[in-house]
């Protein structure tokens, strides 16, 4: 996929970033690149996904494959997305809002299929990754037309800079942890939805507060592809995050949820 000239965007995408916590960057991805992203989606769907370990497959019934929600690493399972990730203009995007390189961490496949698709509870992505300092990003790539009745992401503007917020269990599969006491007045008033368009990228910081309605929808999913990179200067704590996966594996597991 060849990178577009993103040069003039560039002042405001960063000002944005900065400043709200997040940004929109609409029709990154267009025509025969957009083709292109849209067949080897439904390849991998279609050729990879069985063979998969199952806590990195997400479905809102284990016994219908249509309702398949959440792929985790899809680098780690196909040559093309692992080369997407790992260069491009994604990541070129990624080093110049955390001003400096980055470590490529996770590509997934999201979906809230028609009628059954679950809103995803609010949290910040930094809250999941124990980041120290917490300098990361995560970009959510639309392939399909989204609103807000099949669950367009809305965004708490600024919230990047309010600290982490207090956290807890859900029970939404593949969002084990949102903010406990959400909405506050303060969440209520820099709410903010966002529709998009295939090909229309956001990208937002690990300490931005987001959520997800419902897919509500009677025959249109909600699909998309996220992103996560890492700033090199950011240390993780490797041990305490692969001992949580471990333990969320075995629950998830133990209740026939993967």
């Amino acid at each position: 996929m060849q990178s577009p000239d993103m040069q003039p965007a560039n002042a405001e995408i960063l000002q944005d970033f900065e400043a709200d916590g997040f940004a929109a960057i609409r029709r990154l991805v267009a025509g025969q690149a957009l083709d292109e992203l849209m067949a080897n989606v439904n390849r991998f769907i279609a050729d990879v996904v069985l063979g998969l370990p199952r806590e990195h497959v997400f479905y809102e019934d284990r016994d219908d494959p249509s309702s398949l929600k959440q792929i985790q690493h899809l680098e780690d399972h196909d040559p093309w997305f692992r080369d997407l990730l790992a260069g491009g203009v994604f990541r070129e995007l990624a080093e110049r809002l955390l001003k400096g390189p980055v470590v490529p961490k996770n590509m997934q496949y999201f979906n809230k299929p028609p009628r059954i698709g679950q809103p995803t509870p609010p949290h910040q992505d930094g809250y999941y990754f124990m980041l120290n300092p917490c300098e990361a990003l995560t970009m959510w790539l639309a392939l399909d037309d989204v609103d807000e009745q099949n669950g367009c992401v809305r965004y708490v503007r600024g919230s990047c800079r309010r600290g982490m917020r207090e956290h807890a269990r859900t029970a939404t599969l593949g969002f084990s942890q949102g903010i406990v006491g959400y909405p506050t007045e303060d969440d209520r008033q820099h709410e903010v939805a966002c529709p998009a368009q295939p090909g229309d990228l956001f990208v937002h910081h690990a300490m931005t507060i987001h959520r997800a309605d419902g897919n509500r929808s009677k025959d249109r999913s909600r699909r998309a592809i996220g992103m996560i990179f890492y700033s090199q200067r950011a240390r993780e704590d490797t041990a305490a995050h692969e001992a949580y996966q471990r333990k969320l594996a075995a629950e998830l597991a133990a209740k026939g949820r993967i």
